[in-house]
């Protein structure tokens, strides 16, 4: 197996490469080396001291704590037998980028003193509905085997996994000294898990549910306070976040819980927690550095105090607030109370605001440190030339639509799009969906930002042309290639042809995720990016007209990705059939929407493996050998 095991994120070294893992140990046999041959102890030396080797051991051990790059530590593993035994006994952090890419059993073999596991499970592309609900990705077989092997385990994170409140209550129970839980998108759990977690793990740091879905018992009565289980004494929690959580929480318990919690620092709120809530909260804990405002406006019903709390001074009294999201069921009068923290803000939050223009041009003004802005395309352009006027140290930009439909004319275009590259020089990030966008302003926008590293422009839309020329968007995608020499993540969108392909093949050597929708000629476009970009990783595609020659165009590179996603492309299953023949590391899922229709290819998801397929699949997905 490889040094890690574990899959690849957008900026480290997932797997070794299958070709670097066929030289690489198993887990249940060791790699062989000259230096580490059996020695014999040299005539007249003292019985007592250590070997040679064990002395070198050791001190490999002590150097090998230093190294904190999983590239580094994969190449470590790799020079001989010594080295990879002192790379895995000195392991603490375990990343796993798939969870289908390698079993909880040889994880836990080759790596036996973990205490932070980071585990990804379902594709993107789940988070548009383009999975099956019940597709898999469930943490239950990592948590028995992380219970089993693991019992100074102190952090775990998931993202798009199946976790269930027996697996929550399994992992408050087996870990004694667990500190932090962050869910991703993870779906399944309810509040009885939670209230296990918050109950029993003493020396809980972190509790973060960013994106989840927590299930909700249809009778309230049925819902648990799980606030109210949280240890009555003094607590260590650092970060609570639970904006996802679509349901009431005890305000009393909770506000109990900040006054307990002194280190408490980022604290982010759901919709069921109302702005005179948050006023509460806000006096028990001045110390907040992050702050999820839940619902910016009093709640139906809620009794306001008279005089109306000073949030303003509330706000004010917060000197170490940098982060501000939430603004949930916004009331726009609200707004002014924020002011006074604006100048010390590095990152804003509004996509949860539809704020317009003028109400944001208010706010903007006074965030001249501001670095990650996300927001809603409901400021029109008007308010990205705020932005860009105002925050000239800006890093990352998301404009979110509030309305995706194809047929109506978008509040941001090419204008806003272009006086933020003049004005925001040092974006490093940018995601801005739009019904319209011209190659002038792409082109603009890669010369102004060269330092760009992430770019994804989603033009809502079909083969939509750039609107003053009637031309194909490939000069504006072919220019962020050539001038962005930091790219590692490129999504693309609008009427492209084979051309822009061939931008992307030359141009993007660093291009590690790659997006494409609805995009391309023929076959020959995704031949140049498959033969031009050695280190691509992940590649998601849909509904563009890719075939069988495209797909066998990659077969020199599948086994150093992570994985292919094509949906609603021209793959057939004697292509697939071939690809999962002659590559057999690689695991090809074919998903269709009905059972019966497996001679279909509507869904390819393909990833490397080193263990047999797995075994949970339902009958709605096939497993190609």
């Amino acid at each position: 197996m490889d040094a890690e095991l574990i899959g690849q994120d957008t900026t480290e070294t997932e797997i070794t490469s299958m070709k670097e893992d066929h030289h690489s140990p198993d887990p249940a046999t060791e790699p062989t080396s000259s230096s580490s041959t059996t020695k014999t102890r040299p005539s007249g030396s003292d019985p007592q001291s250590p070997l040679p080797d064990q002395v070198l051991e050791n001190v490999l051990e002590n150097v090998l704590h230093f190294l904190t790059s999983r590239r580094d530590r994969n190449a470590a593993s790799l020079v001989c037998k010594a080295w990879w035994r002192a790379e895995s006994l000195t392991r603490s952090d375990l990343f796993i980028g798939n969870c289908y890419a390698v079993s909880p059993r040889r994880a836990t073999n080759r790596f036996p003193r973990i205490r932070a596991v980071t585990i990804k499970g379902k594709p993107r592309f789940a988070d548009f509905d383009l999975m099956p609900l019940n597709w898999g990705a469930h943490f239950g077989p990592w948590a028995s085997s992380f219970a089993r092997s693991y019992p100074f385990l102190e952090k775990l994170h998931l993202k798009r996994m199946s976790v269930t409140d027996h697996d929550l209550m399994l992992l408050a129970e087996s870990f004694s000294s667990f500190k932090e839980l962050v869910l991703i998108c993870c779906e399944g759990f309810g509040t009885t898990g939670l209230a296990a977690v918050a109950s029993k793990c003493r020396f809980l740091r972190v509790l973060d549910l960013v994106e989840s879905v927590v299930e909700v018992a249809d009778d309230d009565e049925e819902v648990v306070d799980w606030i109210s289980y949280f240890p009555e004494t003094q607590t260590h929690l650092e970060s609570l976040v639970f904006d996802c959580v679509e349901c009431p929480v005890n305000f009393e318990a909770l506000e109990r819980l900040v006054a307990r919690s002194p280190s408490l620092k980022k604290l982010r709120l759901n919709r069921y927690v109302s702005i005179s809530q948050m006023y509460r909260l806000m006096l028990r804990a001045p110390h907040l550095t992050h702050l999820g405002t839940g619902s910016f406006s009093e709640n139906d019903g809620a009794v306001v105090a008279d005089p109306e709390p000073d949030y303003a001074s509330a706000f004010a009294a917060c000197k170490s607030l940098v982060c501000l999201s939430g603004f949930r069921e916004i009331l726009a009068d609200y707004l002014p109370s924020i002011y006074s923290v604006c100048a010390n803000l590095t990152s804003l939050n509004f996509s949860y605001a539809d704020i317009n223009a003028v109400q944001l041009k208010s706010v903007i003004r006074h965030c001249h440190k501001l670095q990650t802005l996300w927001v809603l395309d409901s400021i029109c352009d008007e308010g990205l030339e705020a932005v860009a006027a105002t925050c000239k140290d800006l890093r990352e930009l998301r404009v979110f639509p509030v309305n995706t439909r194809e047929d109506v004319e978008g509040p941001v275009s090419e204008v806003g799009f272009e006086a933020i590259s003049q004005g925001c020089r040092k974006l490093q990030s940018i995601l801005f969906f739009c019904q319209r966008m011209t190659n002038a302003a792409v082109v603009a926008m890669s010369k102004n930002c060269p330092d760009l590293m992430v770019f994804r422009l989603c033009i809502i839309g079909r083969y939509r042309p750039d609107p003053e020329t009637l031309d194909p968007m490939d000069e504006g995608f072919g220019a962020i290639v050539m001038n962005c020499k930091k790219l590692t993540r490129l999504a693309v969108s609008g009427l492209l042809t084979d051309q822009a392909f061939r931008y992307i093949g030359m141009y993007g050597k660093l291009i590690r995720t790659l997006s494409v929708a609805f995009a391309g000629d023929s076959d020959q476009g995704l031949k140049y990016v498959l033969e031009g970009c050695p280190n691509l990783q992940k590649l998601e595609i849909r509904d563009s007209p890719f075939g069988d020659g495209a797909l066998r165009s990659g077969l020199h590179h599948f086994y150093n990705m992570r994985f292919l996603w094509m949906s609603s492309c021209k793959l057939t299953r004697q292509a697939c059939q071939e690809v999962a023949q002659t590559l057999p590391h690689l695991v090809l899922e074919v998903i269709n929407s009905e059972e019966n229709k497996v001679d279909d290819i509507e869904i390819l998801y393909m990833y490397r493996s080193l263990d047999r397929p797995r075994d949970d699949a339902p009958k709605v997905v096939t497993i190609l050998r």
